[in-house]
């Protein structure tokens, strides 16, 4: 009975002690406490290394499917929960924001498009038809054909951020084009009223259809000299030497820094008329930073509105980030949705309505939760949450929308 005993003794012995290679000193957890060395190195399996660099720069671990449900489906749940310290089972407000906010506007480089030439910026079909056209009613008929088609890409795209712009843009060089391609049928006709009603009654008969008229060339050297981009100051067509843009405050080299992007975005409307996905790749990619230059002056607005409950500008900071990125994970959630309807129910049907009554109910649970999410976390009446939310709402949108300008004029510079 001795033997074994003796035998069990060494498997019982305590294991022995971990000791820093740095140091020396004695391991009391993944780092030493004497100088700081991590108990990992470098020298490891990769998939380990992998694992720590998703868990220390994004937080993609366990946390992560924690925070996701909550942040969607719980109005200011994340936020209370961080204020009332319970932090380590959650993403933290900052990594979560920055996480989401790239990966949906990732995923919408690859399913919001402007169209396969769906807009015409350029000498494109539609305008090709305008000058073909020997009549105001031919014009007049190109013209309803052509936003038509406008307004089908536009159903294609409804609720999509960003995909109008481009739409309006090929929408209102549709219009110029036919109006200049009226005028001049217009200029012909009173021509011809001027030498005798015989070349009155046929003006078009004069020379073949399509033929160049003295108006339809001067149009068309107005078009090719604006075929950039038709931008004017003071009145007159902008010019880096005889008429650039000044503002009368600012040094001269800050004017000349400004002519110098008006002259790029010009000369980039050449790629966006080849191209209308360029500028759309642009403003997403974009969109991101300008979301994060957003946070801190909608935190300013919360405390402001919320100065008397006397909290710290980083709650409000943190209510501004939880927020943005619930906004972030509700458009993610819809271009997958689009996507999904695009790919298995692009015609109309029941599939195809339940996807957009899907898009419908997103677009419904954002003011809502939002709304929600003020009166939980702040804690004051329906009455005061509901004046303070339609004030924030209108300021908010207000300096968005200006956001949303100066972002698609660096995206037109930058693309």
């Amino acid at each position: 009975m001795t033997e074994p005993q003796a035998a069990a003794a060494p498997a019982d012995a305590p294991a022995p002690a971990r000791k820093c290679e740095n140091c020396g000193r004695e391991l009391l957890g993944e780092y030493c406490y004497a100088c700081g060395q991590p108990v990992k190195g470098l020298v490891r399996h990769f998939s380990s290394i992998l694992g720590d660099f998703a868990d220390s720069v994004l937080n993609l671990d366990t946390r992560l499917p924690r925070t996701i449900w909550p942040l969607f489906a719980k109005p200011g749940y994340l936020t209370t929960e961080y204020f009332a310290g319970r932090r380590v089972r959650y993403v933290s407000p900052v990594r979560l924001f920055v996480f989401i906010s790239i990966v949906t506007f990732f995923i919408a480089q690859f399913t919001v498009s402007f169209g396969d030439g769906a807009v015409k910026f350029g000498d494109g079909d539609n305008n090709d038809s305008f000058a073909k056209a020997a009549s105001i009613e031919e014009v007049e008929k190109a013209r309803d054909e052509a936003l038509a088609e406008i307004t089908k890409a536009r159903k294609q795209t409804e609720g999509t951020p960003g995909a109008d712009v481009g739409l309006r843009m090929g929408e209102r060089a549709i219009r110029k084009k036919a109006d200049e391609r009226i005028a001049a049928l217009r200029a012909e006709q009173a021509k011809a009223l001027a030498k005798g009603p015989q070349d009155a009654k046929a003006p078009a008969k004069s020379a073949p259809a399509g033929a160049p008229l003295a108006q339809d060339a001067a149009a068309k050297k107005a078009d090719d000299d604006d075929e950039d981009l038709n931008v004017s100051f003071n009145g007159r067509p902008w010019d880096p030497k005889t008429n650039p843009l000044t503002v009368p405050w600012l040094p001269k080299f800050a004017n000349d820094w400004i002519n110098v992007q008006v002259g790029r975005g010009k000369g980039n409307i050449k790629r966006l008329k080849e191209d209308p996905d360029a500028f759309k790749d642009a403003l997403l990619g974009a969109v991101p930073s300008t979301l994060f230059i957003m946070l801190p002056l909608f935190a300013l607005m919360l405390k402001i509105l919320y100065v008397f409950k006397r909290r710290l500008y980083m709650e409000h900071l943190i209510v501004a980030l939880h927020s943005h990125a619930f906004l972030c994970l509700a458009l993610l959630l819809m271009f997958v949705t689009i996507a999904l309807q695009n790919w298995l129910a692009p015609d109309s049907g029941f599939l195809h309505g339940l996807f957009g009554w899907i898009e419908a109910l997103l677009w419904l649970w954002m003011p809502i939760y939002l709304l929600i999410m003020q009166k939980r976390v702040y804690r004051q009446g329906w009455t005061l949450t509901l004046l303070k939310y339609c004030l924030l709402g209108f300021c908010y949108f207000l300096l968005l929308t200006t956001g949303a300008m100066f972002t698609m004029l660096f995206s037109l510079v930058r693309m």
